[in-house]
């Protein structure tokens, strides 16, 4: 029987579990909700009915042979890719396994500097090496950018051994390389292209959109349906293009992913997908109206500046995301993170992030126009009792790394504990970022400096979180000896 966007495989093989009223001597302990009362009355019966362990009728998520392989057959469709997994251990493991798939130890990879801390990550564990691309810098904003060509082209032409390049499609603030471009002189390179779309579900099915990764011919894609496309927090969508070696790629994912996957997890992404697949068009034409509604209010408040397509620029911001929300908050004095606290602690509105210049208020499938109506009056309200002068505020995002040695050799080698005080000058030997976005101010195996240590206290000091560090308090830092 084939299927089409219209079904979703297994979800339906999870509705005939519960018909069946199966008795369960395995696990999960709970039995179906019955094992825990107070459980199930906080999460419902409905959910902890499908809480449930793989079995022969429900497949199984490490070697997919009926519905859960069905499931992934028609996202890939839906994707416009050669084949897709789908994930649960969030888009961090989609990108560890990207990247793993095509890296080995001493093998070097081109990425920007900007990257999702995931991405180093699979350097610790796999022993990679990076070649980092400057991204562009908007001055005005303090925000970096995406990867100019010209920029990519040199790094491949210095390294001509490298395995990868890796993409953000979009970033943060929603802005977008020219990925085309990249991915066509990476391959005539003979190098793969690996994309972190964890932002960019909506690429593939609303119109009017950045171009996505699988439909430019890149090698794989991270896709984080949780993100924008309605799926539960931490299901993700690894997408591979025909280049890729499924079957491999399955044995990488499973040296890392659960074997226990979630069918809470997995039933989400296969309704989400075809919720996705027959009204994505419809859903993300009434986001990026929310959006634009948003960004315009915004901008009539003055002090404020929401940001969006009139930054492109043909290279460093190709393309911009029109869904994203990014408004820029330091000439009203206030850092970003001060925005985001006072928007949560005074008005309860919970936003993305906030950083040292700007905010984020993602808007996707689940947003109303009554919910923008209310941040843009937080936001007026905000600018009328807290603004002050800007003078004082740090005024950019990214600095430029000193890379000494690899992610591993850094992570795994002697270290020492210091003051993070007395540390300009040594190699970290840890991750320090401000979390979200989670991209690194500091990897294991770049040189301390004055700018880097700067923004750290400056961040602390604002009240960003930060995390990273074996330190908890982020008062010291591994360094090596």
């Amino acid at each position: 029987m084939s299927l089409s966007q219209n079904d979703a495989p297994l979800y339906e093989a999870l509705l005939e579990y519960k018909e069946n009223r199966i008795v369960s001597f395995d696990v999960p302990g709970h039995k179906q909700g019955k094992g825990n009362s107070e459980l199930t009355n906080f999460l419902g019966k409905q959910c902890m009915s499908v809480d449930v362990n793989s079995m022969k009728p429900l497949d199984n998520l490490c070697h997919p042979v009926s519905v859960i392989k069905e499931a992934q057959e028609l996202a890939a469709e839906a994707f416009g890719a050669a084949h897709a997994f789908f994930m649960v251990n969030g888009t961090s493991s989609a990108v560890q396994a990207m990247v793993m798939s095509v890296c080995k130890r001493g093998e070097k990879i081109i990425m920007p500097r900007n990257v999702h801390r995931s991405s180093i990550n699979a350097l610790i564990v796999c022993g990679a090496v990076p070649v980092y691309v400057d991204p562009g810098l908007n001055t005005q904003l303090g925000i970096p950018l995406g990867m100019a060509v010209e920029d990519v082209q040199r790094a491949i032409d210095e390294n001509p051994d490298a395995k990868a390049v890796i993409v953000n499609n979009p970033t943060y603030y929603g802005v977008c390389s020219n990925l085309r471009e990249i991915v066509k002189i990476a391959h005539k390179a003979g190098m793969k292209v690996l994309v972190d779309e964890a932002h960019g579900t909506h690429f593939y099915f609303g119109d009017y959109m950045p171009l996505a990764a699988m439909r430019v011919g890149a090698d794989m894609s991270a896709v984080s349906m949780h993100k924008t496309g309605g799926s539960l927090t931490q299901s993700s969508i690894l997408l591979l293009g025909e280049s890729m070696n499924a079957g491999y790629v399955r044995q990488i994912i499973n040296l890392t992913q659960t074997t226990s996957g979630s069918y809470l997890l997995t039933s989400s992404l296969d309704i989400s997908r075809r919720n996705l697949a027959l009204n994505g068009k419809r859903i993300f034409e009434n986001v990026t109206m929310l959006a634009n509604y948003g960004r315009s209010e915004v901008n009539k408040l003055g002090g404020y500046y929401a940001f969006s397509r009139e930054l492109i620029n043909g290279d460093t911001v190709f393309d911009f995301d029109p869904t994203k929300l990014s408004i820029h908050t330091r000439d009203i004095g206030l850092a970003g993170i001060e925005v985001y606290d006072l928007l949560r602690d005074k008005y309860e509105i919970q936003i993305e992030f906030g950083d040292i210049g700007n905010i984020l208020a993602i808007i996707s499938v689940g947003d109303r126009i009554l919910e923008v109506e209310r941040l843009v009056a937080a936001l007026s309200e905000i600018k009328r009792l807290y603004s002050k002068t800007s003078a004082g505020l740090l005024d950019h995002e990214y600095i430029k790394p000193i890379v000494v040695c690899s992610p591993q050799d850094a992570f795994y080698n002697e270290k020492v504990q210091l003051p993070i005080e007395e540390t300009v000058g040594k190699v970290c030997a840890e991750f320090v970022m401000c979390y979200p976005p989670g991209i690194p101010i500091l990897a294991p195996g770049e040189l301390v400096t004055k700018d880097s240590l700067d923004y750290i206290l400056y961040a602390k000091k604002k009240g960003a979180t930060l995390l990273g560090t074996e330190d908890m308090n982020t008062e010291k830092l591994n360094v090596l000896k």
